[in-house]
């Protein structure tokens, strides 16, 4: 499939002076039908554009977030390596590794106490359902009432 915008640069052809109501009906429903297929023409081809792009962007964003990583974990080779010029090099490694399992620890309990906080149901619609089905069974029982 191509990527060709429909071409509008030619007008319809210009009506007959005494063209009948039914051959303008025909030909409303003819240039119609052809508006509407070359809206959705260019709709796909812009979708596809759209779409190419997208992926160009995802790929790249993941290409940085590999690269980000390396990056942290050069920053860490580099922390061991300056308390090495100072401490024996085991135990800076030692120290940084330590600090490192600190942070992973104290990101893992924000983050589970996080998600202890999260409702697995949606209250609010709960509450909005049951709102609903109350009030139609109100407006049931009034409308037999109101009937015998």
């Amino acid at each position: 499939m191509t990527s060709r915008v429909p071409d509008r640069a030619s007008p319809p052809p210009a009506p007959p002076d005494e063209a009948s109501v039914g051959e303008l009906m025909t030909r409303l429903s003819e240039q119609t039908s052809r508006l509407v297929r070359d809206e959705l023409a260019l709709a796909q081809v812009e979708l596809k554009n759209t779409a190419q792009q997208a992926g160009k962007g995802a790929g790249l964003l993941s290409g940085a977030g590999v690269l980000a990583l390396y990056g942290l974990g050069a920053a860490i080779a580099t922390a061991i390596i300056a308390l090495g010029l100072v401490l024996p090099l085991w135990l800076s490694a030692l120290i940084v590794t330590a600090i490192l399992f600190v942070a992973a620890g104290v990101a893992g309990l924000l983050g589970k106490k996080e998600v202890e906080q999260v409702s697995p149901t949606p209250q609010r619609t709960v509450e909005n359902v049951t709102r609903d089905v109350e009030q139609v069974q109100e407006a049931r029982h009034r409308d037999h009432t109101h009937r015998s």
